[in-house]
């Protein structure tokens, strides 16, 4: 688990993102395929997202870039489900520090992966950001 530090960009960011959503992020960051990330605190994932998305939308268009909301959880299988929203995952097994991770169907474990496993490895940075895991797998 990587300390977390933020930046005067990032605080920024997260004053932009509370001024328009009205929620209180916990976190910002970006991943490694350029995707601005929040995480919220908990029960504020509604408020975060607005009616049909708007404020998603609306922070897209300002900071011209893609937007994801994630809705913090202490609990890591239930974090990870919020992560992964609104691929849908069957069961989320723990083994020591490796939490193998089963998807519905082929066409979203395809997904988790990603090609070359960039999509399970951004996922694995960011679970690790909070919590000290030592692998993401997916079954």
């Amino acid at each position: 688990m990587a300390k977390i530090t933020i930046n005067t960009e990032t605080m920024k960011l997260m004053s932009l993102f509370e001024s328009v959503t009205g929620a209180g992020p916990k976190d910002c960051y970006e991943d490694d395929m350029g995707t601005q990330v929040f995480v919220v605190k908990e029960n504020e994932i509604g408020r975060a997202v607005g009616r049909q998305g708007a404020n998603v939308h609306r922070l897209e268009r300002m900071l011209n870039r893609k937007i994801k909301i994630v809705e913090f959880n202490p609990e890591i299988p239930q974090f990870i489900q919020n992560l992964v929203f609104p691929l849908r995952i069957a069961d989320i097994r723990q083994d020591g520090g490796v939490f193998t991770l089963t998807a519905a169907d082929s066409r979203t474990r395809g997904l988790l992966i990603g090609r070359a496993a960039q999509n399970l490895r951004n996922y694995e940075k960011a679970v690790k950001r909070y919590f000290p895991i030592d692998e993401l797998r997916v079954t």
